[in-house]
């Protein structure tokens, strides 16, 4: 395979440098690393570590003299770092601009073979199974809506499915998930319907066999102002809770607009707007964001490539142009797909990152996955094409275009994951506290991802009940102890008079303390109350 290495050249020191730079001493064949070491620290007055038996890295303001030491065999100066990406030998690479777009060959020199499998679900309208691009990349494959699977009349299961998973070889396309197994569930009836049933169904099919990646690309209405257009499920939404609890990265389109009154609209579809859910918006070859991508302030997390996309299509769609060569292929389908547009797409690239990145990371949990994701994303502004941007985090494109490479070879220290997610409502929901005189539990709390944490805790009649909050003064949280009877945050009827105390200060800091008026079990709600996200301690002490 071909590779691309833009090398840098640097100087090996600075004379009178008062800051302390970061050098590689080679190591000769048959000198003891460790000694060389400590000649450089007494030469220097910096400080080594051994990076293997030929070579050695020096912190130090200056080098020179170094190379000429008995066993050195260079000194490189390490301000620069090399910038490798592999090249896929399939013939229509080069009509991919989406792959280089979000840099996701770019973190390895050659195509890895060490990274494990990862099996990503495509709740879809199915798969061409017999295309030659998915040759040993179905790991199951299931249907919700009745026929096969593996007919897929709409072809956009397909396209999908080629965007993520298409092979490496030296034939047609790339897929952007090398090491992906696919799980495919057919949701799409024959008239375009995605019944929520199926959908429901679908979603826990995959998290029972292991998927670590779920793509959603479909969507329904979402108007939290208008209740006869807005299509949230609560089906739909404890399907995608239970894939969450289940350990997968659940990622979905934010929509299109197409039922929308208007476009731009600027609410993200459900499942996208649903918590711990990744929602992906398109952005075109230049930067800018389609008018038909959804905006959203909170549900809108993270943007990839959504126009002009090509990829695989079900080889019966194409034969309708017996004289176009590239059979199987979009260039080939109907109209729509001759020069894809979407968020559907879009959602299926981020996907596909999610899956490079989880099989680089295999042992993290999916919320610290995508904390890397959208932490490592290229912030999209005027200087990137999106003109209506703004600044870190907008509606337009969420935390900004998704960075493989970036989310790959993660620097620093890794997000936290919360073992207690998802515990986002009361009741069966709601993380429980062990009876114990005092715990303290440290958790995550998101605004855009993740706004309630609920923990439920048993009390006798009588029992004092003391709760103390603290995080950093990067979050704004409340502090609210719901009484037994509460079922979920959202039911007003529950929620009727059995708010026992709450403490709303302003920062990060918030106590309570309660007398219980009668024995069960209560529920303590820690809700952020501004855009931020962080980490937090909570206290819960029986007196």
């Amino acid at each position: 395979m071909k590779l691309l290495i833009a090398v840098m050249t640097v100087a090996l020191a600075f004379p009178g440098a008062a800051q302390a730079v970061r050098f590689a001493v080679g190591v000769a064949p048959g000198t003891d690393a460790s000694a060389l070491a400590r000649t450089l620290e007494a030469r220097t007055g910096g400080s080594t570590s051994t990076i293997g038996p030929f070579a050695v890295a020096l912190e130090a303001p200056s080098a020179r003299g170094m190379a000429a030491l008995r066993g050195v065999t260079y000194v490189e100066r390490l301000t620069a770092s090399r910038r490798v990406a592999f090249v896929p030998t399939d013939p229509f690479f080069s009509r991919q601009w989406y792959i280089p777009a979000v840099r996701a060959f770019e973190a390895w020199p050659f195509r890895p073979a060490w990274l494990r499998d990862v099996k990503v679900a495509i709740i879809d309208s199915g798969i061409d199974r017999y295309h030659p691009e998915f040759r040993d990349r179905i790991a199951a494959a299931n249907t919700f809506v009745g026929g096969s699977a593996f007919s897929d009349k709409h072809g956009h299961g397909t396209f999908v499915a080629g965007l993520i998973a298409a092979r490496l070889d030296t034939e047609g396309i790339a897929g952007m998930a090398f090491p992906a197994k696919l799980l495919v569930a057919k949701v799409v009836r024959s008239d375009g319907v995605v019944p929520l049933e199926a959908e429901a169904r679908a979603i826990r099919w995959a998290a029972d066999r292991g998927a670590r990646v779920i793509n959603l690309s479909l969507g329904g209405m979402r108007d939290p102002f208008d209740p006869n257009h807005d299509s949230y499920s609560p089906l739909e939404a404890s399907a995608v809770e239970y894939a969450v609890r289940k350990g997968a990265v659940v990622v979905a389109a934010v929509g299109n607009g197409d039922q929308a009154r208007e476009q731009p609209w600027k609410y993200a579809s459900y499942p996208a707007a649903l918590p711990h859910v990744l929602g992906v918006s398109a952005l075109d070859r230049d930067g800018s964001v389609p008018m038909f991508s959804n905006r959203d302030d909170v549900y809108n997390d993270i943007a990839a490539p959504g126009e002009d996309l090509f990829s695989t299509l079900p080889r019966s769609l194409t034969a309708l142009r017996p004289t176009c060569l590239e059979q199987g292929y979009s260039e080939c389908g109907p109209p729509d797909f001759r020069r894809a547009q979407g968020t559907s797409f879009a959602s299926a690239i981020v996907s596909a990152g999610a899956v490079l990145v989880r099989s680089t990371w295999p042992n993290l949990k999916a919320d610290q996955i995508v904390a890397m994701m959208e932490q490592s994303a290229v912030d999209q502004t005027l200087a990137t094409g999106c003109r209506r941007c703004t600044a870190e985090r907008d509606a337009l494109t969420g935390w900004g275009k998704l960075d493989v490479a970036a989310a790959v070879n993660w620097k620093g220290n890794l997000p936290l994951g919360d073992q207690f997610e998802p515990n986002d409502d009361a009741g069966a929901r709601a993380a429980r506290i062990k009876r114990r005189h005092s715990v303290k539990r440290r958790a995550t709390i998101d605004f855009w991802n993740d706004q309630n944490d609920v923990y439920s805790v048993q009390l006798r009649k009588g029992e004092r009940f003391r709760v103390a909050l603290w995080g950093k003064a990067t979050i704004e949280v409340n502090l609210v102890l719901w009484m037994p009877g509460t079922r979920r945050l959202d039911d007003i009827r529950s929620l009727t008079g059995r708010q026992a105390v709450t403490s709303e200060n302003a920062g990060s800091r918030e106590k309570v303390s309660y007398v219980a008026e009668r024995s069960g079990r209560y529920y303590v709600h820690v809700k952020i109350a501004k855009p931020g996200a962080d980490t937090y301690t909570l206290q819960l002490v029986r007196e």
